[in-house]
């Protein structure tokens, strides 16, 4: 499995899913360009997708920079060429998340994040994707597939949007060979935990999603046959109710 040598950007690249999905995707051959906000941590990333067998590229940025974006994708394709298939895992939430204590810059802050930037990210790289018939996998929630109470107002609400992002996209740009995924899973054992109300302990993450769970979730959708579309895929922990 894998597609050796193609080019696939992985924002959110520096932590949980989105590190785990680019070293696991380096494994097989990829080049791997590494966005996020914190240089530091996708330099160590960045040595893991080379220790396992990939190239990588570090591209710091702020995906809520929609000229950032442009600029990022003209270093990647200034280095490599192209953009083949896209990762988007960057994300926000907010511990408040009701009507009595959200703010509405923290709410604008998670749109633009969980939703703004993944648009902002296909469009500076759509016409890479078309020549390269590619696959784009939005590591969104499952609060963006049913309505998960608790997940926050502007969360739930970003990821429900993605959701109908990634069909649209699906409808419209077929013809081209682009097909997207939206990746949905339950409660993963990352730092994004951070971001709750009530921070679980050690007791509550038993029995979540790994990292490299939700990794191999995206190599399923990105390693499909040129035929095949992975439109949405939800993946949960068996504890999840």
């Amino acid at each position: 499995m894998g597609k050796p040598g193609r080019v696939l950007w992985v924002t959110g690249a520096g932590s949980g899913m989105g590190r785990a999905a680019a070293v696991a995707a380096g494994a097989g051959g990829r080049r791997v360009a590494l966005s996020g906000r914190r240089a530091e941590a996708l330099e160590e990333v960045a040595e893991a997708v080379r220790a396992a067998g990939g190239e990588a590229l570090v591209v710091p940025l702020d995906v809520t920079d929609v000229a950032a974006i442009d600029a990022a994708h003209a270093t990647i394709a200034d280095a490599w060429g192209r953009v083949d298939d896209l990762v988007l895992s960057a994300g926000l939430n907010t511990p408040r998340r009701t009507w009595s204590d959200q703010r509405i810059d923290d709410f604008q802050a998670i749109v633009a994040t969980n939703l703004t930037a993944v648009a902002a990210v296909v469009q500076a790289s759509i016409e890479d994707l078309r020549a390269a018939s590619g696959v784009v996998v939005v590591i969104s929630s499952v609060a963006g597939w049913g309505f998960k109470p608790g997940t926050g107002i502007a969360y739930a609400a970003s990821k429900t949007a993605v959701g109908v992002l990634c069909r649209d996209l699906n409808v419209a740009e077929w013809p081209n060979g682009v097909r997207a995924t939206h990746l949905c899973p339950g409660d993963v054992d990352t730092d994004f935990l951070s971001m709750r109300p009530q921070v679980p302990d050690a007791e509550g993450r038993e029995g979540m999603l790994s990292p490299d769970d939700v990794a191999r979730a995206v190599l399923f959708a990105l390693d499909a046959p040129s035929h095949v579309r992975i439109d949405e895929l939800v993946i949960t922990p068996t504890h999840l109710r």
